[in-house]
């Protein structure tokens, strides 16, 4: 499984530019923001959450298809179905390095890019703690839109269309999460502990669906 995870690493980092054409996205939706909407720094303060949350969600959409799609065409997929490892481990893993791949370096450019929207203090770190918790379920949940689309040429854009709808929890409570940590009538914990749940949820959910369609479409 660690050979797997090394290997799924590098994958994710040099197949299209990985880890810098996910933050080169993510900064190319940040910067353009302040020029839609003018140079009031409260305003930008107070939208800048929402902004870094969909940015680091459309990023983290960019590489889903290729989850499997390298495995598919060098025959590793079907190696992997044959083999006596539970099909569920091998996708946790590959999703877990997916997302330390393309994931983790959204978290970690999210500070710097907050500085753009005049985002300061609490709120940055709050931002970057969401992500940190929220990144994951956007991972385990494209895991199934990439092994439905593996067979299918193209599939990226079918991708995204089936993992957006159902990433939209993961953002509305990663955004509430944050507005919670600056704003005092609004809780931080409820919606963060939720954002946690969800993750925890599709850790399981996701690999398990995505399985069985990686099994389905070998069929």
């Amino acid at each position: 499984m660690w050979a797997l995870f090394v290997r799924d690493l590098r994958l994710s980092m040099r197949a299209g530019g990985g880890a810098l054409i996910g933050v080169l996205f993510f900064l190319a939706v940040v910067a353009v923001i302040p020029f839609g909407v003018g140079p009031d720094l409260k305003l930008l303060s107070l939208i800048g959450p929402a902004i870094l949350w969909i940015g680091a969600l459309l990023a983290a959409l960019l590489g889903l298809d290729r989850l499997f799609q390298h495995d598919r065409e060098d025959g590793s997929l079907d190696i992997m179905l044959m083999q006596e490892t539970p099909m569920f481990l091998t996708v946790l893993v590959k999703c877990l390095a997916h997302w330390a791949g393309t994931g983790l370096p959204l978290i970690i450019a999210s500070p710097v890019l907050g500085l753009l929207m005049n985002i300061k203090g609490v709120a940055m770190l709050a931002v970057a703690a969401t992500l940190l918790v929220g990144t994951p379920a956007i991972t385990f949940i494209g895991a199934v839109g990439a092994a439905v689309s593996v067979a299918l040429p193209r599939g990226g854009v079918l991708v995204s269309v089936l993992v957006l709808p159902l990433a939209v929890p993961v953002l509305i409570f990663g955004v509430s999460a944050v507005y919670g940590a600056v704003e005092d009538p609004a809780p931080f914990t409820p919606p963060f502990l939720i954002l946690c749940a969800i993750t925890l949820f599709f850790s399981v959910l996701g690999p398990l669906a995505a399985s069985a369609a990686l099994r389905a479409s070998a069929d």
